[in-house]
């Protein structure tokens, strides 16, 4: 296996298998797969896991079939055009996974959302 060529890819997943929170580790080797293989995650099933003021770290991409009804803090590789226009709707907020170092994750409400 060669891994990804994209090399900002390369680097996140260099960046994140660095890091002291298992969390970060676990994501790195999930984006370490094929990218038909990485998570693609459905607005209802972040609708239906997590409460309002939750950070979803979903490791692939968010589709917008679904609604979101709270407000919710989704980092995520990418998004579709829907995805970020429900999300940000409903008073939510986007982050890239590329800005990881300057997410601020403490308490129990951290989710990693893989399918």
């Amino acid at each position: 296996m060669t891994g990804s060529t994209n090399i900002m890819l390369r680097k996140l997943i260099y960046n994140l298998s660095k890091q002291k929170k298992p969390i970060w580790k676990s994501v790195a080797e999930l984006l370490e797969t094929p990218s038909r293989k990485r998570p693609y995650v459905n607005l209802y099933k972040i609708n239906k896991y997590t409460k309002p003021g939750d950070i979803v770290i979903v490791p692939g991409k968010v589709l917008g079939i679904g609604k979101l009804d709270h407000e919710v803090t989704v980092v995520a590789l990418d998004y579709s055009a829907s995805a970020k226009k429900k999300i940000l709707d409903s008073k939510g907020k986007i982050e890239s996974l590329y800005n990881f170092n300057s997410l601020d994750l403490k308490g129990k409400n951290v989710r990693l959302m893989r399918k």
